[in-house]
């Protein structure tokens, strides 16, 4: 493999492990249940602003520099942080939790298909059979196997659901053109997410103060899936297989569903080991490009864009 492949699949590794921090989310919010939603979000992104500030510390003076960036890069990063979120908690309010996750988590097929508009990426039919098959496992692990019901009284959930798989698909994309920009950025980005999340909290919420336990959670969340993960993200977006990326996002919701099955907090069941099934599989089918040690396959379906 060339120095570049390696460079890709290197990118794609560092990608993943937002993955696997995702996958902690159900279980740490789940510690910190009682807090409200903006407050959460603010304290969360706020120690991951704290922490990012401290890393560039221990770089040095320069590493600030990366801070200073054009304002079309703070706008499109801050927009895909606060974005996300705040229209995810418009769809958990405004619709049935599971109808709102699925639409929600078709950001994932979003990437896979918009990246195809991006200079030098190509789709392949294993891309698309692999996202699908792991969306098709998504969709049982959302629904624990039973039937959706969808009411157009929840359209305002619905559509808020969809701008929310657009905000994050269409950023983590868009966000591969800002190469030049160092992931240590990522800070400011968390810092002007977390005063966003300040300012609706203020307007919306009544603050509690947190317990012991709900204080820990706060603090694994802003380090982890809330803190590390967009940093990760954002490299792996920018300099990985984005393609890849995208389909083993699917693992995520398994991932955090096999971690609450571990801790007692959810059940095991034949729709867990079949999601399972289908989920890895499109894992693996969608990362044949990369795993092959010859990675030059021609049986590409959409024309290379320039």
């Amino acid at each position: 493999m060339t120095s570049s492949s390696n460079h890709n699949m290197r990118a794609t590794i560092i990608g993943m492990v937002a993955i696997l921090l995702w996958a902690l989310l159900a279980l740490f919010t789940t510690w910190a249940k009682g807090i409200p939603t903006f407050q959460l979000l603010t304290l969360t992104f706020f120690i991951a602003f704290v922490s990012g500030l401290i890393v560039l510390a221990c770089k040095g003076k320069k590493s600030f520099q990366s801070l200073k960036q054009r304002p079309i890069v703070w706008i499109i990063s801050v927009s895909g942080l606060f974005g996300y979120h705040l229209f995810y908690f418009i769809a958990l309010h405004n619709a049935p939790a599971v109808e709102a996750s699925l639409i929600a988590f078709l950001w994932p097929l979003l990437i896979v298909f918009f990246s195809t508009l991006l200079p030098g990426e190509r789709l392949y039919w294993f891309h698309i059979a692999g996202t699908l098959t792991g969306l098709a496992g998504a969709i049982l692990i959302v629904t624990k196997g039973q039937s959706l019901s969808w009411n157009s009284d929840y359209y305002i959930g619905y559509l808020a659901a969809i701008v929310c798989a657009l905000t994050w698909s269409g950023y983590s994309v868009i966000n591969r053109k800002f190469k030049d920009v160092p992931s240590d950025a990522v800070t400011g980005f968390c810092g002007a997410t977390a005063f966003l999340g300040l300012i609706f909290h203020l307007g919306t919420e009544t603050w509690v103060t947190p317990t012991g336990t709900q204080s820990l959670a706060i603090l694994a969340l802003g380090l982890g899936p809330v803190g590390l993960a967009f940093f990760v993200w954002d490299y792996g977006t920018k300099h990985g297989d984005i393609q890849v990326l995208g389909a083993l996002s699917y693992g995520a919701p398994l991932l955090s569903t096999l971690l609450l099955i571990s801790v007692g907090l959810a059940d095991a069941s034949w729709i867990t080991a079949l999601a399972c099934l289908l989920i890895v599989g499109g894992a693996f089918l969608a990362s044949a490009k990369m795993l092959k040690s010859k990675p030059s396959l021609k049986e590409n379906i959409v024309p290379q864009h320039d």
